[in-house]
Order: structure tokens, then sequence, then C-alpha cells
């Protein structure tokens, strides 16, 4: 893709683990880090990005040529997202091929200035928009998002499985909601389980890239359009994050040394 050096889907299997928000934090982690950071928002029925990156209603991208936009700038990142081009009150009532035709749009019309990686947040389950993000673009990777809770290690196996299938390497899992502690007294629990990132991790010879508490600031913070990294720069989370993004750039980087020296980071 034109403007764009490395790809990286971020994926669950399952809805509501947080995989908006860990895409959001990581993408932005790694703008922390120095890097040149875009987020395409890939799904098509519910995109959440717009919100997250604090993008007002009714912002448009500015077109960059016939059949090309120029992707929105929020928290030193570029952003494209169905939201961007909808009112986000406005249902999209389309059968998969239709959606698949919309993500294709956002992804090859859409003028990137000269990336480092883009983060793709993609939607739940194993669907076209996966397929074709699988047939489209070489992605380089991808990050899988999970609760330690068995359910949905069970939807996190058959994303890995659907990467394997396609040959995307995938980079690490990240575990979300991992432990809850108590704003008032302290008192710390592992609501949804524990051990589950560890497990699925060893399964699939990855790595955990993370592991993330349930935490009122983190869902106040993108609801708020200002996310975790961006608002507590020097906070707990917000080192993990980086801690993450750090891991990523660096899986990045030797799989571009072991293919050849033509694709690196910018300087």
């Amino acid at each position: 893709m034109e403007g764009v050096k490395h790809i990286v889907a971020v994926a669950s299997g399952k809805g509501g683990v947080g995989k908006s928000t860990v895409t959001v934090n990581l993408a932005l982690a790694m703008v922390a880090e120095g890097y040149r950071v875009g987020i395409l928002d890939a799904d098509i029925h519910g995109p959440s990005q717009a919100q997250m990156l604090g993008v007002p209603e009714g912002v448009r991208p500015q077109q960059a040529g016939e059949n090309r936009f120029r992707p929105l700038e929020t928290h030193g990142a570029q952003a494209m997202s169905m939201a961007f081009m909808v009112d986000t009150r406005e249902p999209m009532v389309w059968r998969g091929p239709m959606v698949a035709g919309a993500f294709q749009q956002l992804l090859t019309q859409t003028s990137w200035q000269d990336l480092d990686v883009l983060f793709i947040d993609m939607p739940p389950g194993t669907g076209d928009i996966q397929l074709t993000l699988a047939q489209k673009v070489p992605v380089d990777g991808a990050v899988i998002v999970t609760t330690p809770q068995d359910i949905a290690l069970l939807d996190a196996r058959k994303g890995i499985e659907m990467f394997r299938k396609v040959n995307v390497p995938v980079l690490g899992v990240v575990e979300n909601m991992s432990l809850h502690v108590c704003s008032q007294c302290g008192h710390a629990e592992p609501i949804f389980g524990e051990g589950g990132g560890e497990r699925i991790a060893g399964e699939y010879d990855t790595r955990v890239l993370g592991r993330l508490p349930l935490a009122l600031s983190i869902r106040e913070q993108v609801d708020g359009g200002r996310p975790t990294v961006v608002a507590e720069p020097e906070g707990e989370v917000t080192h993990t994050f980086r801690d993450m993004a750090r891991q990523i750039a660096k899986a990045l980087e030797e799989q571009s040394t072991d293919e050849g020296p033509s694709i690196s980071f910018s300087d």
C-alpha cells in the first residue's frame, strides 16, 4: 500500500473485549515512541474510533484528488473511519459484499502519509472484512485481544487460526480486563479469571504482549476522546501500552531484516 510500510491488524474474534480501546492506545503509544502511525477503523457496522479519538461529529476528510481522501489527524496519528463519512446515528444496513466493498474503499482510497505502521481495528468475527483484508493487502502481523475468560478464549483461538490460514504471523496476545482493583478499598480481584492470555499464547507459540486492568478511568478516557496514553502519559497503564508498542516495533523490524533491507522504520 502506498504510504504505508507496515500493517498490523488488531482482532479478537469476539466483541466486547476492549479491542478498539486497545487499538487506539497501542497506536498512540507508538506515536509516543516516535513513529508515524495511522488507525483504520474497519468496523463498518459499528465504528467507534471517531469518538475515542475525540473527532467532533460532522468533521469530514478532505479530498486528495479523484476518489482519494486525506485521513484526519488527531493526537499525532492519522485516522480513517466510516464514522467520518456518515452520520454516526445512521445504521449501515448492508449485506456482506457491500460491507467488504466499503472497507476496501477506506483501505485503498485513503492517502496515508508516510506511515511506519497502520493499525487496523478489525470488527468481531472471521467474515467478509477479514477475508478481504487477507486477500487485498500484505498484513505484517496481527495482535489478538482477549479477556482471561474461557468464553472469550474460544473466539480468540478462532481469530488466531484464521490468521494462520492466510499466513499472517500473530505478533502476540493482549490480555485485557485481567484484574480489577477496587478504587475504594484497593482489593484486587480477577473477575474474568486468570492466566487465559498465557494459556492461549502457549498453545500457539506466541507471547503475551501485556496485561491491562479492568479500570473505570480507561473507559472514561476513551469515551471522552482522550485515550489513556494521551490523558495519563506517565501513568502505569500508559507504560504498559508503550512497552507493548516497543515489542511490536521490534517484531516488525526483525521481520523486515529477515525479508531484506528495503523496508525499515523512519528515522
